[in-house]
């Protein structure tokens, strides 16, 4: 999952070695944590938050497959 959110991020924003994910493992969901350079963060949130509701459904979907719960956060 970590690097299905992290190659998807680099190939959205303009400073693709600035792209860190950390994976926080917890009882009941994993959290990923998505770090972008500042001036990338528009672009991996997108307008009105679409490109993060895009994000979170794949995410939802590839988890669902493992059954797993998973949960991004796009941390600035």
């Amino acid at each position: 999952m970590k690097d299905l959110i992290e190659r998807i991020a680099q190939a959205l924003v303009d400073n693709p070695e600035e792209v860190m994910v950390t994976a926080i493992e917890g009882n009941q969901a994993t959290v990923l944590e998505l770090k972008v350079a500042k001036e990338d963060l528009g672009k991996i949130i997108g307008k009105q938050g679409r490109t993060a509701r895009s994000l979170r459904t794949i995410l939802g979907a590839a988890s669902a497959k493992v059954r797993k719960r998973v949960v991004l956060e796009i941390v600035e």
